[in-house]
């Protein structure tokens, strides 16, 4: 533990962030003893804080282990939703707007919804206001689909298990067993086409943005008229240069960070 800066230090939140900051890639999940050898915590203040912090949904406990759950990224993904990813997209996602006549987007997700972060509007959906901020459930937008498909197995299961699927149009997937195995699919393929679950006619066709790490911690995606071409068309005009957009911004927000 370092020692306090000053009077303003609150002790407490030093050790709540040094028991998350216990949990690493490399050991996932952790005993108790564990905890308290990393932290050096009592064992009693270290069962303080996990179990707090079970209580607010940030670590589950299965009796023995304790595991992060997937709301810990709230933190990561609030500071993506900042300034600087909508700020480096901005210019690419102008530039796929005018080259597909399209809006594109870019959202991050917020609990079981996604937030946009960056709207490029198009004279073809002018219809579809979507203010930044705007907020949807992400199992029936393209870019939710494509952010969900890239947590681990295991956190997925606790982040289905949770959610509860709205039936927004009669195209929406409520079924867990079939998001499921259409998240497995879109996880091999990395892309996704997503036809009238969020609003009848409307297609979007997602792909993620990650970090150096791998780590899609973001989406971008375009959003067109779905009514009049087939998903096959679509995925052949939309998916390459959508791609090569997303490597373009992670390209930025590596140079950015230093990576």
């Amino acid at each position: 533990m370092s020692e306090p800066h000053g009077t303003h230090f609150v002790r407490s939140a030093e050790k709540t962030l040094a028991v998350l900051r216990a949990f690493t890639p490399e050991q996932q999940e952790l005993t108790l003893s564990e905890v308290v050898q990393r932290t050096g915590l009592d064992r009693s203040g270290a069962r303080r804080f996990l179990l707090t912090l079970v209580d607010l949904g940030y670590i589950s406990h299965d009796g023995r282990l304790f595991t992060l759950t997937p709301r810990v990224l709230e933190f990561g993904y609030s500071y993506l939703s900042g300034r600087s990813l909508p700020e480096l997209a901005r210019p690419h996602l102008r530039k796929l707007t005018e080259q597909l006549g399209e809006m594109t987007a870019v959202a991050v997700l917020d609990g079981d919804d996604i937030r946009y972060v960056l709207r490029v509007p198009s004279p073809k959906l002018l219809s579809v206001a979507i203010p930044v901020g705007t907020r949807f459930p992400a199992h029936a937008t393209s870019m939710g689909k494509v952010l969900l498909a890239g947590f681990p197995p295991e956190q997925l299961e606790a982040r289905l298990g949770s959610m509860t699927l709205h039936k927004l149009t009669e195209s929406t997937t409520t079924s867990r067993e079939a998001l499921r195995a259409e998240l497995t699919e879109i996880r091999n393929r990395g892309f996704v086409v997503c036809d009238d679950e969020l609003e009848a006619g409307l297609r979007g066709v997602a792909v993620p943005l990650r970090d150096a790490a791998g780590e899609a911690h973001a989406a971008v995606n375009v959003s067109l008229d779905a009514r009049g071409t087939a998903p096959e068309t679509a995925r052949e005009r939309i998916v390459p240069p959508l791609l090569t957009t997303a490597a373009r911004i992670e390209s930025d927000l590596q140079l950015k960070s230093g990576g």
